[in-house]
């Protein structure tokens, strides 16, 4: 008899582990849904009023002037230019990002981090678990004990296995509240250029102004969620003053919902575009809708460029993928480039010299659904047609990817892309 009922209830454990399991893969595999399905058709452009009112409304981040922006060109000058500020520190230290890796580049930020706090900074640090899984153990345990508080995001843990794949991908370092980077160089050596090997092209920026207040409040959101720790007070939220004139806004997404707001963004401005959109991209792979609405504003007139990696791309499957659903574009004129010296990594937008969008994100599904993400967003012209020329000082490295090479690349390319794109949503 205890035989008999042993055996069903050995089958149910079976069957209900078997259901917890499978509801954390399809968890995991399945992205939040796109939520924006209607086609946009605004009667004014990204330099009228009613677009800044209509973002300052749904991204719930005031449009905000009085900020100096300073661009860093490459890993050796935007690593140097935080290690600096990090050393002048005097009250609070903050920083988010995605990789987290390599002597040269984590190792020596990591020491700079530690010794801020053995001079009494508090130093808050949150890199991705994943993200940083090549990184030296010792520096986590030189951050450790000279005060660093450290956060691995999402490691594996049984409570937070169906939000594995939800990783961060911002790029945030704050200074006493006061100074801000943002851009798209994550802490690893791979940006800095060893003997016989080209660096990975990048861009990042520098802020003061009050959006600095926005940026720490991101990261105060995630650092929150992740620790259950309160950021508050003037040693992280001091009064901000303005510094320059350039207008930003800070717009943040996450796979939480309600909050996956980057792809709704650049549609809505890619919409509202009159003459032209020029933008880079690590990584292109938009669901069909987004594609469609490039494809509809380069037959509408607007002159789009967009700079992606060519053959030194670190995830060529993506690439690949990504060239597969060109056809279209490349038929309405939309012009693509492929960067050659090495892997290109920046994520700028610029619309009509008018309109500009710097950060984290890339012009893919993991970007737009399952990463969290953090930009900034530009409403002047003078810094809007900088970012432009930032673009276009990079397509001097490019070659132009032609329809007639599209229609003549290899059948093995194909293939490849092809079976790439089952992977879907997480391109």
């Amino acid at each position: 008899m205890k035989k008999s009922i042993g055996v069903p209830l050995v089958i149910a454990a079976g069957l209900a582990l078997l259901f917890l399991l499978g509801n954390l893969l399809v968890f995991n595999a399945l992205p939040k849904s796109k939520r924006l399905l209607e086609p946009l058709a605004p009667t004014y452009s990204v330099a009228d009023p009613a677009f800044r009112q209509t973002l300052d409304a749904l991204l719930h981040s005031p449009v905000r002037g009085g900020h100096d922006i300073q661009p860093l060109e490459g890993g050796e000058e935007i690593y140097a230019a935080m290690r600096e500020a990090v050393r002048q520190a005097q009250h609070s230290v903050t920083f988010e990002t995605y990789e987290f890796w390599g002597p040269a580049s984590a190792g020596v930020f990591a020491d700079v981090l530690a010794e801020a706090a053995e001079r009494g900074v508090k130093v808050k640090v949150l890199v991705d678990y994943i993200g940083s899984r090549a990184a030296d153990p010792e520096k986590f345990t030189r951050m450790n004990e000279a005060g660093v508080s450290v956060v691995r995001w999402r490691e594996p843990s049984w409570y937070q296995l169906s939000r594995f794949n939800h990783r961060t991908h911002r790029k945030l370092l704050m200074i006493d509240g006061e100074i801000g980077f943002i851009g798209g160089a994550n802490m690893a050596d791979n940006w800095l250029a060893s003997e016989g090997d080209n660096s990975y092209r990048d861009h990042h920026f520098r802020i003061q102004g009050p959006v600095v207040a926005n940026m720490q409040g991101a990261f105060a959101e995630t650092w929150l969620e992740a620790t259950g720790e309160l950021l508050e007070g003037e040693l992280f939220f001091p009064a901000l003053s303005e510094q320059g004139d350039a207008v930003l806004q800070l717009v943040k997404s996450s796979p939480r919902e309600g909050r996956h707001r980057m792809r709704a963004l650049f549609m809505y401005a890619i919409a509202s575009a009159e003459t032209s959109i020029t933008a880079s991209t690590a990584y292109f792979y938009p669901d069909p809708a987004f594609l469609e609405a490039l494809t509809a504003a380069a037959e509408r007139g607007v002159r789009i460029r967009i700079l992606v990696p060519g053959g030194s791309i670190d995830q060529g499957y993506i690439r690949h993928a990504s060239v597969n659903r060109w056809q279209p574009m490349l038929e309405a004129g939309v012009a693509l480039y492929e960067y050659q010296p090495s892997m290109y990594h920046a994520k700028l937008l610029t619309i009509d010299d008018a309109w500009a969008s710097v950060g984290s994100s890339n012009m893919d599904n993991r970007s737009f659904r399952i990463n969290d993400e953090a930009n900034l967003n530009i409403y002047d012209e003078d810094t809007a047609w900088h970012i432009r020329m930032l673009i276009e000082n990079d397509m001097k490295s490019a070659q132009r990817y032609t329809l007639s090479r599209w229609e003549q690349r290899p059948w093995y390319k194909r293939l490849v892309g092809h079976g790439a794109a089952l992977l879907g949503a997480h391109l």
